[in-house]
């Protein structure tokens, strides 16, 4: 719980919140930031910015700090491939990728972690390309203070069925690509293909190891393919010379 005291009395005692200071035209921000311990040569200061009284964290058995709690959901979150570091700010924790990947988001499980009362958690959407290094999702607990309970209750949510945040490193593929349509194959319109998927499928990590032109006829487009496999090609593409594509 928070409990009010005279400054006087509040040597030794830890601040419950940031302090702003504000000096016209020469300073506006956090003079003492939460977590402070006050000491004998802050009161002048304190008075000076006009506190005869300082809010204190008194926490009962049942309750918790929102930093420690911040820190717990963060823990429970995170699983192969998210980074985070136990350096809150208003009760958040960041999470990261710690590798380039696919980010991961268990949607039930983060669902019924965001239904449990002042926790939250907001992510990238499921599915999405990430850097390391990449902010992936945020934590939180909303209050100052809380009860115990409902952290326990998200952290266990989160770890109930494995970890709900991953990045997972994407597969290096030999890719073989297989372009059909009469117009391309006998030279009628220029393929721009090529290039543009190429670009794509390095940009993923993985690269081409074949290009095949096929026109539109199933047993040479069955052939083109079982080249690609002799070749071995694990990841194949086939598209339309007329097709459309937004680069």
């Amino acid at each position: 719980m928070l409990k009010k005291i005279k400054l006087k009395d509040a040597v030794g005692t830890k601040l419950a919140h940031d302090i702003t200071e504000i000096r016209p035209g020469e300073f506006k921000g956090a003079a003492f930031h939460k977590g402070h311990t006050v000491c004998n040569d802050d009161l002048c200061h304190l008075q000076k910015m006009g506190k005869n009284q300082l809010y204190v964290i008194d926490l009962e058995d049942d309750e918790i700090h929102e930093d420690q709690a911040a820190a717990i959901l963060a823990d429970a979150l995170a699983g192969d491939g998210i980074v985070w570091k136990d350096e809150p700010r208003e009760g958040k924790i960041k999470l990261l990728a710690g590798k380039d990947g696919l980010f991961g988001a268990d949607p039930a499980a983060l669902a019924a972690f965001n239904m449990v009362d002042e926790v939250m958690c907001a992510t990238l959407h499921n599915h999405t390309l990430v850097k390391k290094g990449q902010l992936v999702a945020a934590t939180r607990a909303i209050p100052l203070i809380m009860k115990k309970a409902p952290i326990e209750r998200a952290a266990a949510i989160a770890r109930q069925n494995g970890a709900v945040l991953t990045v997972k490193p994407l597969r290096r593929a030999g890719v073989g690509l297989v372009i059909t349509g009469n117009e391309v194959y006998n030279g009628l319109i220029e393929d721009r293909f090529e290039p543009i998927l190429t670009k794509k499928i390095q940009a993923l990590g993985s690269e081409i190891s074949a290009v095949a032109f096929a026109p539109d006829d199933a047993g040479l487009i069955r052939a083109a393919i079982r080249s690609h496999l002799e070749r071995g090609c694990d990841f194949l593409v086939l598209i339309c010379g007329m097709s459309g594509d937004a680069g």
